[in-house]
């Protein structure tokens, strides 16, 4: 589901085209280079169509081993991982491509050339189990995308449905380094590590605090908004990036770095395992009203958001809402 019917740009990471003097290389490269961030301790994707030509100093293929690499040692975590929605989040038929995992979603995108695909006009959702309009969408006839328009739209959604460089030829188009969203994604290129395994030659997130975290994640679920930015906060579509939501919240604000995605989602497991993750701060809760019975704190606190009749996601933006109401919490 590539465009979407919201006023807030997604931000993905920086990506930056070739000059169109180099584009009619046969092999290019699209390159994914994990650092640390300055600011916020976080790493940040970078990605950038480099021609291997000339370009040696690029981000090479063979730095990212794969999934499987990682079985050997770290078999619990490699098993869990497999079964997630971010493992699943990229299929191949064919010459069609299935975005999402199925646990909200499928949208399957076309090649239609060398430089075109089509997102198709509809989408299966699996909630309502029926195939209906691609979000972002006014009919059925699908969207195409160009691989060099400039904002290579199609390239990041790529890029963030799977793991390691994209490779881009004529004959073959875009071609994934691995399907779904796996362990070098967050840990990094892992071909050193595979080699002399080492705490120093691989990345850990989890050594991040909160804003570090929440804009890794950000790179894809699409960053919290920065200073001054105008933010639409009754668009019902907000609840589908996490963290845009999450950084709103008192929890997350006062919390001084230690509530993070990861207090609730184990990176490693396919949903939430920590229900009570809300009594680490509130060791009394105090309610006006008991509480229901197989009633939880996200419940009531972290609301469900409809932005259409097929999808619903959990609002991130932790609070206290009025009745009726799950977009803005009112004591926030």
């Amino acid at each position: 589901m590539l465009p979407m019917p919201s006023s807030e740009p997604i931000r993905p990471p920086t990506l930056t085209t070739s000059p169109l003097s180099e584009r009619s290389s046969p092999n290019a490269t699209v390159s994914s280079d994990a650092k640390c961030s300055s600011r916020a301790g976080s790493i940040s994707k970078v990605l950038s169509i480099i021609l291997l030509a000339t370009s040696p100093a690029g981000l090479r293929a063979n730095d990212f081993v794969g999934a499987e690499a990682c079985r050997a040692c770290h078999l619990p975590q490699f098993t869990a991982q497999s079964k997630t929605g971010h493992a699943t989040a990229l299929s191949r038929n064919g010459e069609t491509w299935n975005f999402g995992s199925g646990l909200q979603a499928i949208t399957p995108v076309s090649r239609l050339s060398a430089e075109t695909y089509k997102e198709h006009g509809l989408t299966k959702y699996t909630r309502t189990k029926r195939a209906a309009l691609t979000p972002g969408h006014k009919d059925s006839a699908g969207v195409p995308y160009r691989v060099y328009d400039p904002g290579a739209q199609i390239l990041k959604c790529f890029q963030c449905h799977s793991t390691g460089p994209l490779s881009l030829t004529p004959a073959q188009g875009i071609q994934p380094k691995e399907l779904g969203v796996k362990c070098e994604t967050c840990h990094g290129p892992g071909g050193d590590h595979a080699k002399a395994p080492a705490k120093a030659n691989i990345f850990q997130p989890k050594m991040l605090n909160g804003t570090g975290i929440n804009e890794l994640c950000g790179d894809c679920h699409r960053q919290p908004p920065k200073p001054g930015e105008d933010t639409n906060w009754n668009d019902p579509w907000n609840a589908r990036h996490q963290p845009l939501a999450f950084s709103q919240s008192a929890c997350f604000r006062e919390s001084q770095g230690r509530l993070t995605c990861l207090t609730c989602h184990d990176p490693h497991g396919a949903k939430p395992v920590r229900q009570d993750a809300c009594q680490d701060c509130h060791k009394a809760p105090r309610h006006t009203r008991p509480l229901a019975k197989a009633q939880t704190c996200t419940g009531c606190h972290m609301p469900l958001v409809r932005p259409s009749s097929d999808l619903q996601f959990a609002n991130h933006w932790i609070g206290i809402y009025a009745p009726g109401n799950t977009l803005m919490p009112k004591s926030r």
